[in-house]
């Protein structure tokens, strides 16, 4: 299956069959908008010349893998910081997944056993890891047992949530209204 957010054409390829592309993405996915981190992965491919993976960027000079993210314009808000939980991620991924991203929901025997696995990923928090587990389901096709029950509410058919829910502008402008309710709900609670 292929994603179909909308951002860049050849970014939506590489996440959907890149897994660290894709992890990468999921990582960067806070404190900037939806475009700029799913599009990022990309822009990094193309200012190194060719499509990272995991060995390559855990034994990456830290210091030139910030300068890249740095680079105008740079791949996240706090793109030093970022270029670090970057190589912490590959670096997981190069130890514990042989390299191998997919292997994070390919091996799962269940959807509670990728929530874990998820969440023990730099920058993944639980809602992190249930979001992951949604988009992964509802846009993918990845759909071990229990999958829906591990994503929570993100896994609700029909919802619009979260990046798990958006395929085209309307539904990217559905999740938006969806997190500005929310927030003013919990600004009002205050």
């Amino acid at each position: 299956m292929m994603l179909s957010l909308p951002i860049e054409p050849q970014a939506n390829e590489l996440l959907s069959r890149d897994g660290f592309a894709l992890l990468l993405a999921m990582m960067l996915d806070q404190q900037v908008p939806f475009e700029k981190a799913f599009n990022s992965p990309y822009q990094l491919a193309l200012r190194l010349g060719h499509e990272p993976d995991a060995q390559e960027l855990a034994s990456f000079d830290p210091d030139a893998l910030a300068d890249i993210f740095a680079e105008r314009p740079a791949l996240h808000r706090f793109p030093r910081a970022m270029a670090a939980r970057a190589q912490e991620l590959a670096r997981i991924v190069a130890d514990r997944y042989d390299g191998d991203a997919s292997a994070v929901w390919a091996t799962a025997g269940n959807g509670a056993e990728l929530r874990r696995r998820l969440s023990e990923l730099p920058g993944f928090g639980a809602y992190k890891a249930q979001i992951t587990i949604a988009l992964l389901g509802k846009q993918l096709g990845i759909q071990p047992a229990g999958w829906r029950e591990a994503a929570g509410h993100f896994g609700e058919a029909g919802s619009h949530y979260s990046v798990a829910d958006i395929s085209d502008d309307a539904s990217l402008a559905a999740v938006r209204s969806y997190k500005k309710a929310k927030k003013q709900e919990a600004a009002a609670a205050r």
